[in-house]
């Protein structure tokens, strides 16, 4: 069942003696303000169609804990008539500006009813902030105007759940799904409808929004999307869906989300029974690491890109009360595991350059200084010419774990998203009932004082439905580092596999 170190959790949601529930988990990271948006929705009982409106609790990340305030209702999120769903927070780094997307959908009118007779009830709905969630703005419905004419031939559609993204263009992507409509009338009863996920899109900071092109091929539900930079400079936009078809389905886009290539099944990431919503996130990889149990021998930079372990006793991890530093800050300063090395020079887990490390690792193994030189020589080879190397992106992904029912929540880890096969897991963070989650990337300082000069800790925040009889108990928060994600998950002994590898022996992968 995966690994009994489980990460300390938070409970931020819990369902009421009077039969109130919290569901569909959705979380926000705002670094320029350390602040985390956590969001649910409140029901009157379990049943979708008894959803309520959007609850919201801010947390204000310190060095070493977070502080979380009272839940709020989202009172501007809701239209008069209408039940609140799926919530989908999005940040525009360039206005500072926060969207809460949403779908109103109208009295307590199921999903499924939608689908059988063909007529959509739900809108497309939004509130923004400015101050980080503590006011919000009146409700826009933009079903008419982004939507429009599409709608006759969506029995219905929803929203991600969980957040959205902004690509570096500045463009959004909001993920959604629709029930499109292949034949509406077949002896006077609607004859079939298929899931198809896509993405609404903004190039004007959210001025005005359109609507993508669907995943053209396999069935596809809730969905989440990941900016995946490669190495040799290129990017791609990276959709992970749940599917009625036992395993998950991946589709890429080559043009920021406006079309999708077909899409194609992940065999490693198995569906529960009936399918679930999953979450995917993505950070710039660690390359390799300098490790502190190799000082004496460093491999400093490694030809193959293989990931080197630090010990455990090295990482700090997190307790109820916050972060707890295992080795004090000079054992820590010594120990230079979370430092990896490339041609072109000394970077941290983050993939950020850190110049003032590099004299160390130069010193550190001057006897092996030809590897840099061998590592530059590769690149050269490996790239295309007047290529950029780039760090590339890793995806995380969160999802119950049993084929059978929704339990045991896992998080898995794909080095290299594009290829399928990739995938490497389960983690399991929580053993029991567990269902939709949601995650989001964070940069831990190293320092118990935030101490200039110490590269960040690579780490994710996790918001996800648990409970001990019923996964649909609380929705809880755990924090929890990269390097334990690697140290948990089932693989090779401190060696993280590289496809590059693979490639030359099978040639490149390719998307169906």
């Amino acid at each position: 069942m995966g690994s009994r170190h489980v990460p300390a959790r938070t409970v931020l949601f819990e369902r009421e003696k009077n039969g109130v529930t919290y569901r569909i988990p959705a979380l926000l990271y705002i670094p320029r303000w350390s602040t985390l948006l956590a969001f649910a929705e409140e029901r009157l009982s379990v049943d979708d169609a008894h959803a309520n409106l959007l609850v919201l609790r801010r947390g204000t990340f310190y060095h070493n804990y977070v502080e979380w305030e009272d839940m709020i209702a989202v009172d501007r999120a809701r239209l008069p008539g209408h039940r609140s769903m799926n919530p989908c927070p999005i940040y525009d780094e360039f206005t500072g500006q926060t969207f809460l997307f949403f779908i109103a959908v109208l009295g307590s009118t199921s999903e499924s009813y939608q689908i059988i007779t063909g007529r959509n009830l739900a809108r497309l709905c939004y509130v923004t902030s400015s101050d980080q969630g503590r006011s919000w703005s009146d409700v826009t419905d933009l079903t008419h105007k982004v939507i429009g004419e599409s709608l006759k031939e969506w029995a219905t559609f929803a929203l991600g759940p969980g957040h959205g993204i902004q690509l570096k263009s500045g463009r959004l992507l909001v993920p959604a799904y629709t029930y499109h409509i292949n034949c509406r009338d077949c002896f006077g009863k609607l004859c079939r409808t298929t899931p198809k996920a896509f993405a609404f899109r903004s190039d004007d900071h959210g001025k005005s929004w359109k609507v993508g092109e669907l995943i053209p091929n396999l069935h596809t539900v809730e969905c989440q999307l990941v900016s995946v930079d490669e190495e040799d400079g290129s990017n791609i936009l990276y959709c992970n869906a749940r599917s009625s078809l036992g395993f998950r389905v991946q589709a890429l886009s080559s043009d920021g989300g406006i079309v999708f290539q077909s899409g194609q099944l992940i065999e490693k990431l198995a569906e529960t029974l009936n399918g679930c919503h999953g979450s995917v996130i993505g950070f710039p990889a660690p390359l390799g690491f300098l490790s502190s149990q190799n000082i004496k021998n460093p491999v400093c930079c490694q030809a193959e890109r293989s990931l080197v372990l630090p010990k455990l006793s090295d990482v700090k991890q997190w307790n109820t009360k916050g972060l707890q530093a295992q080795d004090n800050i000079n054992t820590f300063k010594n120990n230079l595991q979370w430092q990896f090395c490339s041609g072109s020079g000394v970077f941290n887990l983050a993939g950020h350059r850190h110049t003032i490390w590099e004299d160390v690792c130069k010193d550190t193994c001057h006897d092996n200084m030809g590897l840099l030189n061998k590592l530059k020589l590769q690149n050269k080879t490996y790239h295309k010419t007047g290529q950029t190397f780039q760090t590339p992106t890793w995806v995380l992904y969160s999802h119950p774990t049993s084929t059978h029912s929704r339990l045991n929540l896992g998080v898995y880890l794909s080095p290299y998203p594009r290829d399928a096969d990739s995938w490497r897991g389960p983690w399991v963070i929580y053993e029991g009932p567990s269902a939709y989650s949601d995650l989001s990337y964070i940069e831990l300082p190293s320092g118990e004082d935030g101490s200039v000069g110490l590269p960040p800790i690579v780490a994710f925040a996790c918001l996800y439905e648990n409970g001990l009889k019923s996964p649909y108990e609380q929705i809880s928060f755990s924090i929890f580092t990269l390097y334990e994600v690697i140290q948990n998950l089932p693989l090779k002994p401190n060696v993280l596999h590289h496809p590059m590898n693979k490639d030359k022996k099978k040639g490149n992968c390719k998307t169906s």
